[in-house]
Formats: C-alpha cells, sequence, structure tokens
C-alpha cells in the first residue's frame, strides 16, 4: 500500500536476483545516511552535497563502493545511498539484513519509484515510462520509453490541460455573475477553435497506440499458407533455429507456434499456422480457426507458396495490414523468367523469392525490417499504456462533447462539465487527478528495489 509518510527509511536490492559481478543496494529515506554508517563505519559522507563515491571497506565481509545523493538531487528525492558490492548472494542478503538492523525496512515493490512520484520527481506517465524502459528488449521499445520517461507526453498533456484551465476558470467566473446575462468572460469563438486543435492532438495520441502496442509488444507477423508450402520450415530458417516440427505430410501444423525474432533493433513475434484448407479432421478445423485468429490480429501476413504448384489464399485484410508473398522452394525453380512472372502477377503490397529451405530468407529479412520501420516510426510521441489510451479516448469524447455544446450554444454549466470530464482524464494519465487504488495497483507491477 502506497504511503504519502515517508518517516521510515526502505532498504533492497536493485540489481536482478541471481550472482553477478556487481549487486546494487538502495537505501532511501531522511535517515538513509545514519542507517549506512552504522552499517559501514569507514563511510564518512561529511560535507558531501552532490553525489559523492567513495570506496569502503567492511573488515568481516566485503570491500564495497558507496555512492551518496542528497535530497533532492536524488532518484526519490531523499537522501539515498546505494551500495555496490559483489554479487554473491550471500553478500547479498548478509548486507540487507545488517541494514534493516540498523534501522532500515525492507521495501515493497516500485516503492523507490512510488516516492520519486509523490514527492514530484516524476510525474505517473514518466513514472510508467521507468518501468516500461526496464522491460525494454529491443531499440524501438527503449526509444519509446526513454521519451516518455523524459516528459515526451507529458509536456503534451500539459499544454492541454493548461489551455483547458484558462477557459474553464473564465467559464466558472461567467456562471458566479449568472445574474448579469450580458456578461461573457469566454470568447466563444477562441474556444471552438482550441477544442478543435485539443481534438486533433489526443485523436492522434490515441490513434499511435496501434505503433505503441506494435513496439512495446513486438509486431506480430502470421506466416500462413496452404499445406506444405514450406511455413514451418520458413519459421525455422528466419530463426536459425528447429523451432518447429517440418514433415512433408499435409496437416502437420495443428497448432499456432510463435517465437521471437530481433531484426535490426525491432522486435518480431513470429507466429507459424496451420495450412488453410479444408478439411474434415476436427483437430486441424481446429488449427485452421486458429489460423485465421492469428492473420486478423498481425500486423504483417506472410504468405508463403509453394513456387512449383503455387496456392493462393482469398485473404481479406484489414486496413493498415501488410501483405507479404514469398515464393518458396525457388531452389526447384530453374528458370528466372519463371520466378520474374510470379513476381509481376502476385496482388500482394510486397512479394520475394525465397528457398526456407537451403536458408535463403534474407532478402525477406529486408521486407520485414523495412515494414517494420514504417510501421513504428513516430515523429513525436506514442503511447503503449493500454491505461493511457482508455483515458485519451475518454478525454476525447469529453472534447467532442465541448465541441458540440459550442455549436448548440449550450450554457455554460454544460460546458463546464465537459471540460471537466476532458482535464479529469487527462489528469488521470500523469497522476494530477488519480486514486490510491490505481497509484497501488500500478506501482505494485514494478520489481522491488525499483
Amino acid at each position: 500500500m502506497l504511503t504519502t509518510s515517508f518517516s521510515d527509511t526502505i532498504a533492497a536490492v536493485s540489481t536482478p536476483a541471481g550472482t553477478g559481478g556487481i549487486a546494487v543496494l538502495r537505501v532511501s529515506g531522511a535517515n538513509a545516511i545514519e542507517y549506512v554508517q552504522r552499517v559501514i563505519s569507514t563511510w564518512h559522507p561529511d560535507g558531501c552535497s552532490y553525489p559523492a563515491t567513495q570506496f569502503c571497506r567492511i573488515p568481516d565481509l566485503d570491500d564495497v563502493v558507496v555512492t551518496l545523493f542528497k535530497a533532492p538531487h536524488s532518484f526519490t528525492g531523499e537522501d539515498v545511498v546505494e551500495i555496490s558490492c559483489h554479487g554473491s548472494l550471500y553478500i547479498q542478503r548478509e548486507l540487507l539484513r545488517r541494514l534493516i538492523d540498523a534501522g532500515c525496512r525492507t521495501a515493497r515493490a516500485g516503492e523507490f519509484t512510488s516516492r520519486a512520484f509523490l514527492n514530484g520527481k516524476m510525474d505517473l506517465s514518466e513514472a510508467e515510462a521507468v518501468a516500461d524502459l526496464i522491460a525494454s528488449q529491443s531499440e524501438a521499445e527503449k526509444n519509446l520509453a526513454l521519451k516518455q520517461m523524459r516528459g515526451g507526453l507529458s509536456s503534451e498533456l500539459q499544454i492541454m490541460r493548461d489551455q483547458l484551465l484558462h477557459f474553464t476558470s473564465l467559464i466558472e467566473l461567467e456562471l458566479d455573475f449568472a445574474d448579469h446575462e450580458d456578461l461573457e468572460f469566454v470568447n466563444r469563438i477562441e474556444l471552438q477553435q482550441l477544442a478543435k486543435t485539443i481534438e486533433q492532438h489526443v485523436a492522434r495520441l490515441t490513434e499511435s497506440f496501434a505503433v505503441g502496442n506494435a513496439i512495446k509488444n513486438g509486431i506480430a507477423v502470421a506466416i500462413v499458407g496452404a499445406p506444405n508450402a514450406g511455413k514451418s520450415t520458413l519459421l525455422n530458417a528466419l530463426l536459425g533455429d528447429e523451432r518447429a516440427i517440418v514433415s512433408e505430410i499435409q496437416g502437420t501444423t495443428r497448432d499456432t507456434i510463435e517465437d521471437t525474432l530481433y531484426l535490426d533493433g525491432l522486435r518480431f513475434r513470429l507466429i507459424d499456422t496451420a495450412g488453410i484448407r479444408v478439411t474434415s479432421d476436427p483437430l486441424e478445423q481446429m488449427g485452421v480457426e486458429r489460423s485465421q485468429r492469428a492473420i486478423e490480429n498481425a500486423h504483417i501476413v506472410v504468405e508463403v507458396v509453394d513456387a512449383v504448384h503455387p496456392q493462393f489464399l482469398s485473404l481479406s485484410l484489414q486496413k493498415g495490414q501488410q501483405h507479404i508473398i514469398a515464393y518458396n522452394k525457388s531452389d526447384l525453380v530453374v528458370s528466372e523468367s519463371f520466378v520474374g512472372e510470379m513476381l509481376k502477377e502476385t496482388s500482394a503490397q510486397t512479394s520475394v523469392v525465397i528457398s526456407a529451405k537451403n536458408n535463403d530468407v534474407s532478402s525477406l529479412r529486408d521486407i520485414l525490417i523495412d515494414k517494420g520501420r514504417q510501421m513504428t516510426t513516430v515523429s513525436n510521441i506514442a503511447i503503449s499504456n493500454v491505461r493511457h489510451y482508455e483515458a485519451l479516448t475518454r478525454a476525447l469524447t469529453a472534447i467532442g462533447n465541448v465541441e458540440q455544446g459550442l455549436s448548440e450554444n449550450r450554457s455554460g454549466e454544460l460546458l463546464s462539465l465537459d471540460l471537466q470530464d476532458c482535464l479529469t482524464a487527462l489528469g488521470e494519465i500523469t497522476g494530477q487527478i488519480t486514486s490510491q487504488e490505481v497509484l497501488n495497483q500500478i506501482f505494485s507491477k514494478f520489481c522491488i528495489g525499483k
């Protein structure tokens, strides 16, 4: 449970569990310096006001490096001491035990970051970006989280909130002078223009969720086709591993097989699917149905076609989905002119000739990288958090109501309610308006020590 009282001093191991070269223990709170000195008597931080590092020896335990961050110039805004020791699990546990005996309390999950939020060192969207940055597994994920952690989203939202607050306060002032019907503090035309601008900004952020979600969770690539087109062989070739069973028997793949591929800083979720055909086998039919669902949820659909005996699927793709036809088994096609004709005939956005059996799939990798870059390139900021998306959707509805209210010349009271709804939704993203229950839920997902 979060608390706004920081009378206690917390401690935790901040590095991942397990044995490594070094480990870092973090201590934060009003008594951080005193409690660490009780454990490390050779540490003398007197006069240190900025990050200061000192080598210290704990005679019966380890040689450590102690770094002091004086409040408010620290991650949490409190006095913070970080102890870097050797990565022995015994040393980590013993140091933490001694810190607790000295007066510290074991930190709860996400408590360091929650203190940073409650002490005004970052807003809620920036705090959530810290967790995303820790969990990032690709360059694109890292860049997205870093932009949000450094206030990219917060800055946009704050500008919109400040503008809305200005007009809301003027409308409230009008309501205070309701007896004077001729008094009008708000220029309705200016408010209409502002509402339209904010609607466009919020709509752009809402639409960016598709990009942000693809970056955060990986670009879904469904590998589909008729039975024995070479889908599983292609999956194995792309991964460089025997991930899927390959057989000449039709219907071998009965379920979807998923694995992750990293290409040029992008994360792709490759989904090998069952061959799509009409079948009376109930188990195979279940696999075909799962293949159809994989196609519906994919960002990119790679249709594998046997170049010797081509069979094409009738795909109904959604707007924004990318369609690639990969003519496989090129090693069995001797005529280059025939290959050229195949590439001309396809109706897909992109087509390529490959030989999955011979691991000749580099051209397909290049296409995936190119399409992945196009899909995940954002000019400014993209949202990847479902909570943010939900709040922005409500803000979009509210600001739309403001526009409609202005066009219908509704009363100031009704306009004020819609403006407040929009302000509340935007404020929930940054934590300016957030319940304790929501805060508890968010920070409980953090690791201990962060």
